[in-house]
């Protein structure tokens, strides 16, 4: 027999429903988004949770589709509708209406104002921007030691510049009070000498990507004044190429991710090994081009005037004066003086355009040519040699044999590949060790 008092399980969790309804309505809840599901028919699904609790969440097609916010995993969010009990499982659900980021406003707002009164005091001026030196050989990282984004900067730096140092000053890039350590690292660094930390030719400050609370850290005062106080060039690095901090407007230059500041900062070997090749083959190609020039100069001169035999040279001279001497002959005797005072006279004149007068004079006048030919082509030459000499230094002083100059050394196993780690290496092993005057062979004991 059926007991009046007894409740089915569809009566119960009807009046947990009603009471829930009408108790509660509608309400704000704040908390992370998390087990996001889409289905086909628009629903969405998710658990909206805090420290402490969670609960299950439907926002239905109609409310989503009209939704300027849209949540995913991870969200911080607040959310307005009625909680309620759905049936058929017994459980506890927050039928969603509208979805909006939690703080989001309140920290936008702060950014806003902390921007405006920096820009106020003209620290975003272009004027104060200090530039990046184009050939660094150390690379302070100010980042977490722990991080993706560290990684990633060392492998951009290692690829593109292996001669170059990087050196890490870990720091915490997220949670409450991790402005302080970003700014101290950055002081500290900015007075490197005074407080014992190596010499760095630029700093590369930033994290991976994230959320505008996890990002927080680098739009905090006290960090932007710290970078507007350095002495050394900054390159902010803070996030995807979406995100934007005010850090990004203090430092000397903004790099999209941490992986495009590692390549901002330091030049491609490969380039500049190519860009001296280039200018190797350039001027060798100039030379060759100068000397085939002088080359073609010298013979055009030398088909010219030089060709001509002397018995050319002569012949008018000659006829004009076999010409003279029957003049002579057929003049009168009282003539005879005055005839040879003029062969006298036209004997003289002759003596000065004389066949081999004009030959010397055009041989002094070829041979002066020539040398200044040879001392342009000599200088030019040397200046040639001087500049791909100290192109050649300079690629010396960028490669890997600087690296080796100043006490490094490279290990590798028998096949010449580089050992990274001691993990690599086993007992037995041979192993070679590469210094700056030669290579020495080793065996793994223990």
């Amino acid at each position: 027999m059926a007991d009046e008092k007894t409740l089915t399980v569809t009566r119960l969790v009807r009046k947990m429903r009603n009471l829930l309804e009408i108790e509660l309505g509608e309400v704000w809840v704040e908390g992370e988004v998390s087990n996001l599901r889409r289905q086909a028919s628009g629903h969405i699904y998710f658990t909206l949770k805090d420290e402490n609790a969670q609960m299950s969440c439907v926002m239905f097609r109609g409310n989503a589709v009209k939704s300027k916010v849209q949540p995913e995993n991870g969200m911080q969010v607040k959310l307005f509708g009625e909680v309620s009990v759905y049936e058929a499982r017994g459980s506890v659900q927050l039928i969603v209406r509208s979805v909006e980021n939690a703080g989001e406003g309140e920290l936008q707002a702060k950014f806003e104002a902390l921007k405006r009164k920096l820009d106020a005091e003209g620290l975003f001026d272009q004027d104060k921007k200090k530039s990046l030196p184009p050939f660094p050989m150390r690379v302070g990282l100010i980042t977490s030691g722990t991080g993706a984004a560290l990684q990633d900067m060392l492998h951009v730096l290692e690829r593109r510049a292996p001669w170059v140092q990087p050196v890490l000053y870990p720091v915490q890039v997220q949670g409450k009070g991790a402005e302080m350590g970003i700014a101290k690292a950055i002081d500290e660094w900015s007075e490197w000498e005074e407080n014992g930390l190596p010499q760095v030719d630029v700093l590369i400050v930033g994290r991976g990507g994230g959320s505008l609370e996890d990002l927080w850290n680098f739009n905090e005062e006290v960090v932007a004044r710290a970078i507007a106080a350095c002495s050394l060039p900054i390159v902010s690095a803070v996030g995807h190429e979406i995100d934007f901090t005010i850090a990004d407007f203090l430092a000397d230059m903004r790099a999209p991710t941490p992986s495009a500041a590692a390549e901002i900062v330091v030049p491609d070997g490969d380039e500049l090994r190519d860009r001296l090749s280039n200018l190797s083959t350039l001027m060798n190609r100039r030379v060759e081009s100068e000397i085939r020039h002088f080359d073609t100069t010298i013979a055009s001169m030398r088909r010219g005037a030089l060709s001509r035999s002397v018995d050319r040279l002569l012949l008018e001279p000659m006829q004009r004066v076999a010409q003279l001497g029957r003049d002579l002959e057929l003049a009168v005797e009282d003539q005879v003086s005055e005839q040879e005072l003029r062969v006298r006279e036209v004997r003289l004149r002759h003596a000065n355009v004389h066949p081999e007068r004009v030959i010397e004079r055009r041989e002094e006048y070829l041979q002066s040519k020539k040398s200044a030919l040879e001392n342009v082509l000599q200088s030019t030459l040397q200046r040639m040699s001087d500049k791909l000499q100290r192109k050649a230094d300079l690629l010396r002083t960028l490669g890997p044999e600087s690296a080796f100059a100043r006490g490094f050394s490279v290990t590798t196993d028998k096949d010449g590949k580089i050992i990274k780690s001691i993990s690599k290496m086993k007992e037995g092993d041979v192993i070679v060790t590469r210094l700056g005057d030669g290579t020495k062979e080793s065996v793994i004991k223990e």
